[in-house]
């Protein structure tokens, strides 16, 4: 039995199951101007005030399951290239730290998965992106359809750019101190690189940073494939949760059996049956 999704999401707020009404009509239009502005939408408050306290407890429930993994990475996520200037951002490494919870500690009745599988929830995400039906699915993965990351004091997120078009958020608790979310909207385009905007970010030297402090609740949508962004690192002995609901543009996508692993710390059998579908999601 799923937790009843008027107890979580505030539907006066966010008449998300109204489609067809203005009410719905009109939300979703402030969605999209948003997109279209810089590529961030968030929903204030979307999760009821009333129910962030079970969120919380779900997540330090199952915390001592999640997998930290720690490496150094460059914003695109690929391998060195001594052949190019050592100021050039691809040879900018940083140190990067990941900790998520997987999936399956989020079974039918979880407060987080109740979010994820209710329908009217997955319709709205898919309007507000303006996907079609056949190219919206959700991610066919038992380890990383609906996560949970984890960062611990000292930790965040170096400048990077997302390898999947979208990512959707659920703020569910903050640290003491840090985990902004900064960003530089359309930074790059499909035929550029903008190496040069993306050097003067990096060095700190770009008027086209945003910062955003997203509050336990807030439903954030963002487009990170051309938008440079990083999450500042946190202090205090609270930890920092954000949920993550994942959306693929098709049916059957489910993590490869590396990646996975290097994410998680393990695979399932899934893994290994559904190789040839692979969505290499880089999450934040």
């Amino acid at each position: 039995m799923t937790t009843p999704i008027g107890t979580l999401i505030d539907l006066e707020r966010y008449p998300v199951d109204q489609i067809g009404h203005d009410s719905f009509g009109k939300l979703l239009d402030e969605v999209h101007g948003a997109l279209a502005h810089d590529g961030c939408a968030v929903l204030p408050g979307f999760i009821r005030r009333d129910a962030l306290p079970t969120l919380v407890a779900e997540a330090d429930s199952v915390a001592p399951n999640a997998h930290a993994s720690h490496s150094r990475t460059n914003a695109y996520f690929t391998r060195d290239d001594p052949a190019r200037d050592p100021s050039h951002p691809i040879r900018r490494f940083y140190d990067r730290s990941n900790a998520f919870i997987p999936a399956d500690n989020f079974p039918a009745d979880s407060p987080l998965r109740s979010i994820y599988a209710w329908p009217p929830f997955m319709e709205f995400i898919r309007l507000a992106l303006g996907e079609r039906e056949d190219r919206f699915f959700r991610y066919d993965d038992p380890l990383a359809d609906v996560i949970i990351n984890m960062v611990d004091a000292g930790n965040g997120f170096p400048w990077h750019f997302d390898t999947n078009n979208y990512t959707v958020t659920l703020a569910i608790q903050n640290a003491e101190e840090g985990g902004e979310f900064e960003y530089a909207p359309a930074l790059r385009t499909s035929d550029d690189e903008c190496f040069d905007a993306v050097r003067e970010v990096l060095d700190g030297q770009s008027d086209r940073v945003k910062t955003l402090v997203l509050n336990p609740g807030d439903l954030q949508i963002f487009k990170g494939r051309y938008a440079l962004h990083r999450v500042l690192p946190v202090s205090g002995t609270r930890r920092r949760y954000v949920g993550i609901f994942s959306f693929v543009e098709r049916e059957g996508m489910c993590g490869s059996v590396e990646r996975t692993r290097q994410l998680y710390g393990r695979v399932l059998p899934r893994h290994h049956e559904r190789a040839g579908l692979r969505n290499d999601q880089l999450v934040d």
